[in-house]
């Protein structure tokens, strides 16, 4: 296993994903004064990596497929991303803009980093290197708003890593001699007390605060201070991405699902308390998102509760809902870019931020909050949309668990989601007068190109979601994630 890894992450493609936005973010500096000529590059560079993920995706090795998935992802949503901010960018006319694109670049070759990392220090070292690279984006605006946020941002972030993940690293490498990720963890062998084991493993849920598990999570709605391609970022091309994938590694891999799903603390199994973390999560997060009003916040707070979605099916124990919890990933990163899409777009055309102002606009922007509304359906749960194919996954492993209280959480959730998504489609299409004599701004075709894509990618997730699961099962029973 450590063997063909190894031959994956040496591969000459894997360079050249590290490599490729590295190049991009000295392109950008030579062509900073063009930026025709900066744009150009950005777009064919990200497209370049999209035509290498697919490439690796399709000839990798299965046990790796949940390495390769994460990537397409990335390199997907980056290419559309970049696409999408030349229209948001110029038509703000956002000043720093070469500076935008390079610590863009730099995210992306950090995320890249963790998603092929061999083992816990190097997965460390990329997930720094994304942090700092991030901070740029988020405090972009340079007001004192962004300031704060961004200092609020690195606090969180790199306090909860450099306090738990890194001493919990080290007390790992010293009872076990290695840090590698393994299909059967590495901790079976290391003799320790189960509640030592739960106390590891809380320091590095917890740690990864970019996962944003409450209370770990304010940072997250105070950095939509950033421009919306930014908020894109954070909640489905990198950042709390990677603060799941990398608890996911951790669980599958450092402790192994056998091993913890075998030890108890006061009579009670180890991973059903993270279950509950992440249950509280979801329902207060989306208690949250109810109450704002402000769209992008709105969408931040379900990015907290959707985000524990796939941390409970990884914590359920059980390869349906490990698979359901891998799929969900993919869902939640197309559908949330979208609704940041969307709301980019309303803001660009409209100079409207809250769900307050836009009464009326459905009937000038059909389009817009039409593929908010199928977005929507995604997260909710509800087909023609993947979503509900995810869910139901994550249903079926908690009860294949009888684990019958995380089915309500989920139930509720997505009615709670209902309540807190639907209603911006229903304000967008009652009849204002005021709105009615409301002049809006011509589309940005790059802007209305991306937001088609991606929402198209969220049907077409439901349509062949089989061709995404029946890979990932294969992969889960392959790297014996858990019993069948």
């Amino acid at each position: 296993m450590r063997e063909e890894l190894s031959l994956v992450i040496n591969s000459f493609f894997t360079l050249n994903f590290l490599m490729l936005p590295l190049l991009l973010t000295l392109i950008i500096y030579l062509f900073r004064k063009e930026e025709n000529i900066r744009d150009f590059f950005v777009v064919i560079i990200s497209l370049i990596l999209v035509f290498l993920s697919i490439e690796i995706y399709f000839s990798t090795n299965l046990n790796f497929i949940y390495i390769t998935n994460f990537f397409l992802v990335i390199s997907i949503l980056w290419f559309l991303t970049s696409i999408y901010s030349i229209g948001y960018m110029r038509s703000l006319k956002e000043h720093g803009q070469s500076r935008f694109y390079a610590c863009f670049a730099l995210s992306i070759f950090a995320t890249i980093g963790v998603c092929f990392s061999k083992n816990l220090l190097t997965l460390f070292i990329f997930y720094e290197i994304l942090s700092l690279a991030t901070y740029p984006l988020v405090t972009h605006h340079k007001d004192n708003e962004a300031i704060i946020s961004g200092r609020k941002y690195l606090g969180f972030i790199l306090g909860g890593s450099v306090g738990l993940v890194f001493p919990a690293m080290i007390f790992i490498y010293l009872k076990t001699g290695s840090l590698e990720f393994t299909s059967n963890g590495i901790m079976q062998f290391s003799g320790l007390s189960s509640t030592t084991i739960f106390i590891l493993l809380l320091m590095l849920v917890f740690g990864f605060s970019k996962a944003a598990v409450m209370p770990l999570h304010a940072w997250l709605p105070n950095a939509m201070v950033a421009p919306t391609p930014v908020s894109a970022l954070l909640h489905a091309v990198a950042v709390v991405k990677v603060g799941v994938f990398s608890i996911y590694r951790v669980v599958g891999f450092i402790f192994g699902t056998k091993f913890l799903a075998s030890k108890e603390i006061f009579g009670v199994g180890i991973n059903t308390f993270f279950c509950i973390i992440a249950a509280i999560t979801i329902l207060v997060g989306a208690l949250f998102a109810i109450c704002q009003d402000n769209l992008k916040k709105r969408l931040a707070y379900s990015t907290i509760s959707q985000l524990s979605y796939i941390l409970l099916g990884i914590f359920v124990l059980n390869p349906l809902a490990t698979g359901g919890a891998l799929f969900y990933l993919v869902i939640h990163a197309f559908a949330k870019i979208t609704l940041f899409y969307i709301v980019g777009l309303i803001l660009v055309t409209t100079g409207k931020t809250c769900l307050s102002e836009i009464r009326g606009l459905g009937y000038k922007m059909p389009f817009t909050f039409i593929c908010f509304f199928v977005a929507s359906l995604s997260l909710i749960g509800i087909p023609p949309a993947g979503g509900f194919l995810a869910k139901y996954m994550l249903l079926e492993g908690a009860l294949w668990e009888n684990k019958a209280a995380f089915i309500v959480v989920y139930l509720c959730s997505s009615f709670l989601a209902a309540m807190y998504l639907l209603p911006v489609v229903f304000e967008a299409f009652k009849k204002d007068e005021e709105n009615a004599l409301f002049r809006v701004k011509r589309v940005p075709l790059s802007m209305a190109f991306s937001i088609f894509v991606t929402t198209s990618i969220s049907v077409l997730l439901f349509f062949y979601s089989d061709v995404i699961t029946s890979i990932i099962f294969r992969a889960i029973h392959q790297m014996t994630v858990m019993y069948f």
